[in-house]
C-alpha cells in the first residue's frame, strides 16, 4: 500500500486530475451557455413584431443603454484599479459589471420580445455607419460572452496567467461592446415609433 493512501491524502497528480476535470467541466458549461445565449437571442429576431407594445416597455432601450453605459464605466475603472493595484476595487467593479450585464441580456431579451421593430432609415446619411456600428456590436457582443466568463472563471480559480491572457482581449471587446451599445442606442432612438 502506497504512502499516501495510508496517510489518507491522494498524490498531487490525483488532485490534478480532478481539477482538470473539473475545469473541463466548467468550460464546456460556459461555451454551452454562451451558445444558448446566442442562439435565444437569434430567436428573438424570427419572432413576429408587434405593431404596439406594452407601455412599459417603451422604456427597456432608455434601460438598456443605461445599463451598457453602467457596464462601461465599470469596466474603466477596473481596469484603472488593476493597473494602480488595487485589486479589492478590481474584483468589486468586475462583479459589478457582470451584475449589470445580467440585468441587461434580461432586459434586452424581454424588450425584443414585446418590442416593436425599428429600422434606421434608408435615406438617412448616418445610415451606413450605424450599419457599421450595428453589426460589429453584435459580432463582438456573441463573441465576448464566453471570453468575459472565461476571464472571470479563471480569476475565481486563481489561474492569474490565464486570466490575464484572456483578458487581453475579453477587456477591450466587452468595453468595445458597452459603449458601442450606447452609441446604438443615440442613433436610433429618435425613429422609434413608440
Amino acid at each position: 500500500m502506497s504512502a499516501w493512501r495510508t496517510a489518507g491524502q491522494q498524490p498531487d497528480w490525483a488532485n490534478d486530475v480532478v481539477f482538470m476535470k473539473k475545469d473541463r467541466m466548467i468550460e464546456v458549461s460556459i461555451l454551452a451557455f454562451s451558445a444558448l445565449i446566442v442562439v435565444v437571442v437569434m430567436l428573438l429576431f424570427s419572432l413576429p413584431k408587434a405593431e404596439t407594445m406594452p407601455a412599459w416597455a417603451t422604456h427597456l432601450p432608455a434601460v438598456n443603454a443605461s445599463l451598457s453605459f453602467t457596464c462601461a464605466l465599470c469596466l474603466v475603472i477596473s481596469g484603472v484599479a488593476i493597473k494602480r493595484g488595487n485589486v479589492a476595487l478590481h474584483k468589486r467593479m468586475n462583479f459589478s459589471a457582470f451584475a449589470v450585464t445580467a440585468l441587461f441580456l434580461i432586459s434586452y431579451v424581454t424588450f425584443h420580445s414585446v418590442g416593436v421593430e425599428t429600422r434606421y432609415p434608408v435615406d438617412h446619411p448616418w445610415r451606413s455607419v450605424y450599419l457599421t456600428i450595428l453589426t460589429s456590436h453584435i459580432i463582438l457582443a456573441a463573441t465576448v460572452l464566453p471570453l468575459a466568463l472565461f476571464s472571470f472563471y479563471w480569476a475565481l480559480a486563481g489561474k492569474f496567467n490565464l486570466h490575464r491572457r484572456i483578458v487581453k482581449f475579453s477587456y477591450p471587446i466587452w468595453l468595445y461592446v458597452s459603449t458601442t451599445g450606447v452609441i446604438v442606442y443615440l442613433m436610433i432612438s429618435p425613429f422609434y415609433r413608440f
